[in-house]
């Protein structure tokens, strides 16, 4: 290869029509060399399916021609006539299933459909944690739990190396927030990087032999996160032994010889900072080499080779929609949650009115939810890295109605009441009616089903500022929290006031004015009422709504594409809710977000200026935070904490279960086994999780941070017909990639198992009201 060649594949191509692929205008790509016969090298976005994929419309370049090169740059990055995909349920509904085997087919759609549209690197998984429950992107993450996400990150990358392609877990390293994300600096305690931030990371690269990794826009403790040489080669390279490349997230890089010696391999999307002119003069200053280049390349090039990239024709086929659909709708059922349910759900198949009730400014009700979704546009059209552009959706009326004719009652009436923000007029069907005549309706029908959520996407937080800058709260960080806080472009900064206003759509109101209501038939509104919620993370829920008062609950998630064929599914019980909690509901007012400091959250001028975000919480993020109370605002009664609604974990079904004999069996080569016996109690066949959680001796406090009372450890199911009984085993290697049972020593840089008794616990979520002691155990040496 000449330099010049070299240089050339450093980068991403600025947008082009791609040659071997005429009907693509793409930006997402490095352009082959024919000469030596390497091929053009495709990335796409994701993680929720191929979002932007390198192919718009070609008329895209042909529309703005030469006169407007960066708004060909633009569109060509986000032009909603991408190339079609399955619009999967969010990442975080993956998590929400706890069952590796749901993330394998996450990886196994999006794979299958990476063949079909010609590309070969996916931009996913995610797996930064849901430290802030308002982070715009939660959706794109497995939760707040670092275990837990770093399994599903596994079997997903797993699932798609296996079938010839690169999968690339991002975004590296504590990139927890949007707000001012490209400059934003992180200061965190190393501990709390290790134990929390680092591991998803490090099982995702030790266990699914990450092909790829992608470097964040942050700052990490003062060294830009792709050119620091403590990430990307001290302990990605050295002390993990990636031998995999690092990409950068779409202009992230920020110096052109720091980043190369430091250990980043690839500039993306266009050639800025390793741009050849800028090469070639570090390379004449010497502070850069060719063997530098060399080695960057050859990173990349050894994983494509191991992929067989370079012996795939680069072509495309249709892809099979329908096969994906009926893919994601079983991801959607088995990511479902059931949070309470008095006795509303499932609801009967022979009902002969139903009521679908929502907010005329919200989504929910109206149509197919994915992240970033605007009321009256289509899915997919805002551009961000989850903007999947599907060939059909499915809205919830739709579902609804669907699932009625297919248990053989067409007949049945579902009628669609959409509110206003300020509960004072409605619609039913399109119809302008007041609310009195709404709420008849309501009290009325056999069943009311209520939507709502808490919409978010790429580019900025749930969170309203004082102006675009995003520099300073005008509101409390918890507002964003709340089902009623929205603004209408959920990829924007939203301030008090101007063309994105935070706004409140009343929606916790109105859901008390339903309860409220007088059925038409004597029960309580609550007996037949069913609240879905369609979450980016854990929603902070009014008090009033949970507990025997309170509606049933299913929280959804974002759905995608299938949104109503899912949510129909589980309402009336022709699948079960199997899906469990990968964050924290808490109650209203008492969430971590009512007592974050503003240098936690959104930041304060730091050295320089610079906006400085602390992760002074350290250990103590999600369940962790509920759990430990180091603000003394949430004291444990009778195994309850006072500020959670539904704890991390918590999952219902629509039978009951029991689970007793817990027990800790020592297995060979220093390895445990926890197992409990679970019986089916109720009417029908279901699936519980069970869960292992463990307590660390008082002495692993002593080597840096306070730990919290539980960390998870390990997770199973089990289905049971009714009545029937099992035994649910997990095991625990102290010596496996997430560290278990070991605590990170800053002071010795290692892993250290303090000395001491571990007590471990199992059960059906992190509440110590759900868990069983199994025993202890007391690790040699």
């Amino acid at each position: 290869m000449t330099l010049d060649e070299k240089l050339q594949q450093l980068t991403g191509a600025k947008p082009e029509i791609l040659p071997e692929l005429p009907q693509c205008y793409g930006a997402r790509h490095v352009s082959g060399i024919a000469r030596l016969q390497i091929p053009t090298f495709r990335i796409t976005n994701g993680p929720v399916g191929l979002g932007q994929n390198d192919c718009v419309s070609v008329e895209v370049a042909q529309a703005l021609g030469s006169s407007s090169p960066m708004g060909v740059i633009t569109r060509a990055y986000t032009h909603p006539s991408s190339a079609k995909a399955t619009a999967l349920p969010s990442a975080l509904a993956a998590a929400a299933s706890f069952d590796p085997a749901v993330a394998g087919l996450y990886g196994e759609v999006i794979a299958t459909e990476m063949h079909n549209l010609g590309l070969h690197v996916f931009e996913a998984p995610g797996v930064n944690l849901a430290r802030l429950p308002i982070l715009g992107r939660n959706f794109e993450y497995f939760g707040e739990d670092p275990f837990l996400s770093g399994t599903m990150a596994v079997a997903e990358t797993r699932a798609i190396q296996a079938r010839g392609l690169i999968a690339m877990p991002k975004h590296f390293l504590a990139n927890e927030q949007e707000t001012n994300r490209m400059t934003i600096q992180t200061t965190v305690d190393r501990q709390t990087l290790r134990e929390l931030y680092l591991l998803p990371f490090e099982m995702a690269v030790k266990d699914g032999k990450a092909a790829a990794v992608m470097c964040a826009y942050n700052y990490v403790n003062g060294q830009p996160s792709c050119e620091s040489k403590e990430l990307l080669t001290d302990i990605l390279r050295t002390d993990w032994g990636f031998t995999g490349y690092v990409q950068t997230d779409f202009f992230a890089q920020k110096s052109t010889s720091a980043s190369l010696v430091n250990g980043l391999d690839h500039e993306m999307p266009l050639p800025l900072f390793w741009a050849p002119a800028k090469l070639k003069a570090a390379l004449d200053k010497g502070e850069v080499t060719v063997d530098l280049i060399d080695r960057a390349l050859e990173r990349r090039y050894r994983q494509a080779f191991k992929a067989g990239i370079f012996d795939r024709k680069l072509t495309q086929t249709p892809i099979d929609f329908a096969a994906g659909g009926r893919k994601a709708r079983e991801i959607g059922a088995r990511s479902s949650v059931l949070l309470q349910n008095n006795g509303a759900l499932p609801l009967r198949s022979t009902l002969k009115s139903l009521v679908l009730i929502g907010k005329q400014s919200q989504v929910y009700a109206q149509q197919a939810v994915a992240g970033g979704a605007v009321t009256g546009e289509p899915m997919g059209a805002g551009g961000g890295s989850s903007d999947v552009v599907p060939a059909y959706t499915v809205s919830p009326a739709e579902g609804l109605r669907r699932a009625l004719a297919q248990l053989g009652n067409p007949t049945a009436t579902v009628q669609l009441v959409l509110v206003d923000d300020a509960n004072t007029a409605a619609t039913i069907d399109g119809r302008a009616v007041g609310m009195n005549e709404a709420l008849a309706a309501l009290a009325a029908a056999d069943a009311v089903v209520i939507m709502a959520g808490t919409i978010a996407e790429e580019g900025a937080d749930r969170a309203t500022f004082q102006d675009p800058k995003g520099l300073a709260l005008a509101a409390p960080a918890a507002a964003g929290q709340s089902l009623d806080w929205y603004a209408h472009r959920s990829n924007l900064i939203a301030t008090e006031t101007g063309d994105n206003a935070a706004r409140n759509s009343g929606t916790t109101a109105l859901i008390a004015q339903v309860l409220a209501a007088r059925s038409a038939d004597g029960r309580p509104m609550a007996r037949k009422t069913a609240l879905v919620l369609k979450d980016n993370a854990g929603p902070a829920l009014p008090a009033s709504l949970v507990g025997p008062a309170g509606p049933a609950i299913v929280e959804a998630w974002f759905p995608g594409q299938e949104d109503g064929n899912i949510v129909a599914d589980v309402l009336f019980g022709r699948v079960e809710p199997t899906g469990r909690l990968p964050v924290t509901v808490p109650i209203a007012g008492k969430s971590f977000l009512d007592y974050v400091a503003p240098s936690a959250y959104p930041g304060t001028p730091g050295e320089g200026g610079k906006q400085t975000v602390t992760y002074a919480e350290r250990l103590a993020i999600g369940y962790r935070w509920y759990d430990l109370d180091p603000d003394g605002v949430c004291p444990q009664r009778a195994g309850r904490n006072p500020c959670v609604a539904f704890p991390f974990g918590h999952g219902l079904s629509y039978t009951s279960f029991a689970m007793s004999a817990p027990r800790v069996t020592p297995l060979p080569g220093g390895k445990w086994r926890v197992s409990a016996r679970l019986r089916n109690t109720g009417p029908r066949p279901g699936t519980e999780t069970a869960q292992v959680y463990v307590t660390l001796p008082a002495s692993a406090d002593r080597l840096g941070a306070k730990q919290p009372p539980r960390r998870l450890v390990g997770f199973a199911k089990l289905a049971l017909a009714a009545g029937a009984a099992g035994e649910v085993a997990i095991d625990l290697d102290p010596a496996a990639s997430n560290h278990p049972l070991g605590v990170w020593d800053e002071q010795r840089q290692s892993w250290i198992v303090p000395p001491g008794a571990f007590t471990l616990w199992i059960g059906r979520s992190s509440a110590p009201r759900d868990l069983l002691r199994a025993g202890t155990i007391t690790p040699a040496g």
